[in-house]
């Protein structure tokens, strides 16, 4: 019976400490890791919720960049932190989802390492061609690319970079065989696929716009569910016919596992106040992403299903980080 009346005063305890975290939190500066170098597009919107999450409690929201093996280096170390709130990782694709497939040893699991707090945001993925290609649509594409196996080649900023693993998958599902060109980032890579050294590329809207807009590129589908303003004429992925080819690079928000509830709460309720502001859809914009923000619990789910998905396409791919 002691022990029953010890454990119960222990919850209780338990309960009551985390409350009072979550009342006075934060009560100093909060790291928040980007593992990523600066400038990319996972840093400029990651200090874009630091500068947010600082204005919503009145207090610093400092950003780290700690780069290294693909982000997995800066989210390790966030993974094996105190989990008090103080140090949070602002993740994505690659290091949430990725990563797991990629790495024989990793040093956290995106399931059991975090405590999700929100996704924050996801951009569309474009399917591209050189101008002087002959295929108009996605599917004449297809109908190319079966017609020659292996005669198209497709530009990736590397090996085991999101644009690749992406192709893979779209390599899965249409039934075609491209042939990878891997490029030390994604600058040659686009410039490879504008000058027709490769003649298919994959990747995010706002870095193909301008060549598209030159007329140096076509674009052939988008992913999501709905047309981009900026390309009203390019279908959709499921419009141009493979509807299973949905695949968005997102980034989001979590801390360490074991951080308190009430902490992951407070954060979560400041993050989709900030992300529901006609500002951030605006600031996002820019790069052509979209403000989301959901519950820890349905972030979780959806890191369930990324996960299942990028497996998919790293067993197709064959690729491996050691």
């Amino acid at each position: 019976m002691s022990r029953i009346l010890i454990a119960a005063v222990a919850a209780a305890l338990g309960i009551a400490a985390a409350t009072a975290v979550a009342q006075t939190y934060p009560a100093r500066a909060v790291k928040l890791v980007v593992p990523f170098p600066p400038g990319g597009p996972t840093d400029v919107v990651g200090r874009f919720v630091a500068t947010r999450l600082g204005e919503a409690f009145g207090q610093q929201f400092v950003v780290e960049n700690r780069a290294g093996a693909g982000g997995t280096v800066g989210s390790e170390a966030v993974a094996q932190a105190a989990p008090d709130g103080y140090t949070l990782l602002y993740g994505s694709t690659s290091t949430l989802a990725m990563a797991p497939s990629l790495y024989r040893k990793l040093g956290y699991d995106p399931r059991k390492s975090f405590a999700p707090v929100s996704l924050v945001s996801s951009g569309p993925l474009l399917v591209a061609v050189n101008a002087a290609v002959p295929a108009q649509t996605l599917a004449q594409l297809i109908a190319l690319a079966k017609e020659k196996p292996g005669a198209l080649n497709y530009g990736s900023a590397g090996n085991a970079t999101p644009p690749h693993l992406a192709a893979e998958l779209f390599k899965s599902l249409s039934g075609t065989n491209l042939t990878h060109v891997p490029y030390k980032g994604g600058a040659p890579a686009l410039q490879a696929v504008t000058g027709g050294e490769v003649q298919v590329i994959f990747e995010g809207l706002v870095t193909l716009l301008p060549q598209i807009k030159a007329g140096k590129l076509r674009a052939l589908a988008i992913t999501g569910t709905a047309r981009d303003p900026a390309l009203p004429e390019t279908p959709t992925i499921a419009e141009a016919g493979l509807p299973a080819f949905q695949v968005n690079f997102w980034s989001g928000l979590v801390a360490p596992a074991g951080t308190p509830p009430d902490v992951v709460n407070a954060l979560n309720a400041a993050l989709r106040k900030a992300l529901a502001a006609p500002e951030a859809r605006d600031a996002l914009a820019r790069f052509g992403l979209v403000p989301l923000g959901n519950s820890p619990a349905e972030f979780a789910r959806f890191i369930d299903t990324e996960i299942a998905r990028w497996e998919k396409a790293v067993q197709a791919s064959g690729a491996k980080v050691d």
